[in-house]
């Protein structure tokens, strides 16, 4: 599984270094000019495979971020032989990944038909949360086309049987699709190895055969990371990461996650733990937090944070949800415009760890703050700009996807795994079928 997602990670790279920008392209290569450590108890040699994996990519990247485009179009703008494209385009067909479909109307010439990603392939993405799980069929273009919300409780037997109901009965209204897996966004960690949740304190299932369960249920393969991890992955998978090496993606929800994106590489780290920023004590002698510890980041800059702020400031308040605290400030309800303005400055301190450790050039921020990002916003940059130690200040960007950021994460995981395990026979063979011997790059 380890070398899956390493697989998976490098897919990623690959999309985006083949359409970097020039600038980002040089200094890439200036970088390997420099001695850099091998791992030779995990390397294997570059070979003509190699080369044909990262055709295939470029292919099919060029044709998720400009369709409907021509096979002569996709030869124009990669480089590759027409011969090749053809070659790549046929093996995508055949693995459903890509579809014909119009015939483009030109001036002169041939028409050639065009090709976009095909629409039936699709996945069932479950983003879970402490009280609730969202459960979404997501087709290859990242678009929710249904979407349910299920109650979840302490018993993770009884909410996982929920969610696997919502899994079947969304099945049945798809019937006819390719529905390619389960992909589960958590509020924890699971490890890699063992494939069982090994951290979630606001979740409260400890040791929990989550995907053993689903898959047993459903029939279908499940592809499970933690939420702040699968959201990154979707930003590259999609696009937004283009040309970028070092970027963290910060979740603000009933906690606080970070994925972590470095020198062109998915960090996981030792039994899939890296990231747990919002489990960096800011205060000893603060709140306890859900882990057992004081004065964890997310004890003071979560959406749970927020709702205590305003309690504090309105006591006699009954229980609001974060949404209504949202819908107060801008009402004008000068509490929920303290609440937030302080669980947004206390977002921005719990930066400082991040900003100097890992000095990223982008943090993305991904959550329900994202819809009143005139409020989070310039709050948060101010603060990124003077926890810098030297240098710029890395960007702040929301996703501006709320809660549909963590579904298109977990639909992302199956698209990516499935990608990367594509049997690759294909060019090299398909090239030997037509007796040609014109190299693949």
């Amino acid at each position: 599984m380890l070398r899956a997602l390493s697989e998976m990670e490098n897919a990623c790279a690959l999309h985006r270094s083949a359409f970097a920008s020039r600038e980002d392209s040089v200094q890439v290569r200036q970088n390997q000019k420099a001695i850099r450590h091998l791992d030779l108890t995990d390397v294997q040699l570059a070979s003509s495979e190699t080369a044909r994996g990262i055709n295939r990519n470029i292919v099919l990247e060029l044709i998720r971020a400009n369709q409907p485009l021509s096979r002569a179009d996709i030869s124009r703008r990669s480089g590759l032989q027409r011969s090749t494209v053809s070659q790549i385009v046929e093996q995508l067909i055949r693995e459903n990944w890509v579809r014909e479909g119009a015939v483009a109307s030109l001036a002169r010439g041939r028409h050639p038909t065009l090709l976009g990603l095909n629409e039936d392939l699709m996945v069932i993405a479950v983003d879970i949360h402490p009280r609730q799980a969202t459960v979404a069929m997501v087709d290859l273009n990242g678009r929710l086309l249904s979407r349910s919300v299920v109650p979840l409780t302490s018993n993770p037997a009884a909410s996982t049987r929920l969610i696997t109901d919502c899994v079947q009965r969304m099945r049945i209204d798809f019937q006819g699709k390719s529905i390619e897996g389960v992909g589960v966004s958590l509020p924890g960690r699971f490890d890699p190895t063992t494939q069982r949740m090994i951290f979630a304190p606001n979740l409260h299932w400890s040791d929990f055969d989550l995907r053993g369960t689903i898959e047993s249920e459903t029939g279908l393969s499940v592809s499970m990371e933690n939420a702040a991890t699968a959201c990154l992955l979707a930003e590259l998978l999609f696009g937004r990461l283009n040309g970028v090496r070092d970027a963290v993606l910060v979740t603000v929800s009933e906690g606080i996650g970070a994925g972590v994106f470095a020198n062109g590489q998915v960090i996981t780290g030792h039994h899939g733990m890296a990231g747990e920023f919002g489990h960096v004590s800011l205060d000893p002698a603060g709140i306890l937090c859900a882990c057992g510890r004081k004065g964890c980041w997310e004890t003071v800059a979560s959406c749970e944070a927020a709702r205590r702020y305003y309690h504090e400031l309105q006591p006699n308040t009954g229980t609001i949800t974060f949404h209504e605290l949202l819908n107060k400030a801008e009402e004008g309800d000068q509490s929920a415009v303290q609440a937030l303005a302080k669980q947004a400055h206390q977002i921005g301190r719990g930066l400082g760890p991040i900003i100097s450790g890992l000095s990223p050039r982008v943090i993305l921020v991904a959550g329900d703050i994202t819809s009143a990002w005139h409020r989070f916003g310039p709050v948060i940059e101010e603060e990124a700009k003077a926890l810098s130690l030297a240098g710029e200040a890395p960007q702040i960007l929301p996703t501006h996807d709320g809660d549909i950021a963590r579904l298109r994460g977990a639909a992302a995981l199956v698209f990516q795994r499935r990608f990367v395990r594509e049997p690759s026979q294909t060019v090299e063979q398909s090239a030997n079928r037509s007796k040609s011997r014109k190299r693949i790059i």
